[in-house]
């Protein structure tokens, strides 16, 4: 059995995540499902003992069916926000996730047959110019996509408090 990196505790939620940043032909990957109104990006819990490249390599595969190389670390990304529905709900929640540049492909192309908690995930390439138009996190994607970058970006955004820095 994997154990995920993150723990609850009365109220209060972490997780340790990986997540990867897709883009082909000026759309970036999200995905979404049937029980929640919003996108979310491609990625999931860091298990004990994986490295979070692993965990990358790993999400992106089981979401997308398709084996995509890591290009290079991109964010870090400090997330407190408070959760008001499904298995969260009421909680104060801390996540940290790397997020990864993915090579392109040269193809939107998938075979995603993806399911999180027993419900089926369905995959959207979202048009970056238009992303605010999406309910669709890290709130930060659109912004980071159409701005020229050297290293790692370090990101905190506090839903709690409705700043993001």
């Amino acid at each position: 059995m994997e154990y995920n990196c993150g723990f609850t505790k009365d109220n209060k939620w972490f997780r340790y995540r990986a997540a990867a940043i897709i883009v082909e032909d000026g759309c970036v990957l999200f995905a979404g499902n049937e029980k929640d109104n919003y996108f979310y990006s491609i990625g999931g819990a860091v298990h004990m003992g994986e490295t979070a490249e692993d965990a990358v390599m790993r999400e992106v595969y089981e979401e997308t069916g398709i084996k995509y190389e890591i290009d290079h670390l991109a964010v870090i990304h400090e997330n407190f926000f408070n959760e008001n529905q499904g298995a969260l709900k009421g909680m104060d929640c801390h996540e940290i996730a790397f997020y990864f540049m993915m090579k392109p492909r040269g193809t939107k192309e998938l075979k995603s047959d993806s399911y999180t908690q027993g419900v089926k995930e369905t995959m959207h390439w979202l048009p970056i110019s238009e992303l605010d138009n999406y309910k669709a996190f890290p709130c930060f994607m659109k912004e980071f996509l159409q701005t020229e970058h050297t290293g790692v970006e370090h990101i905190v955004s506090d839903e709690r408090i409705g700043n993001a820095y």
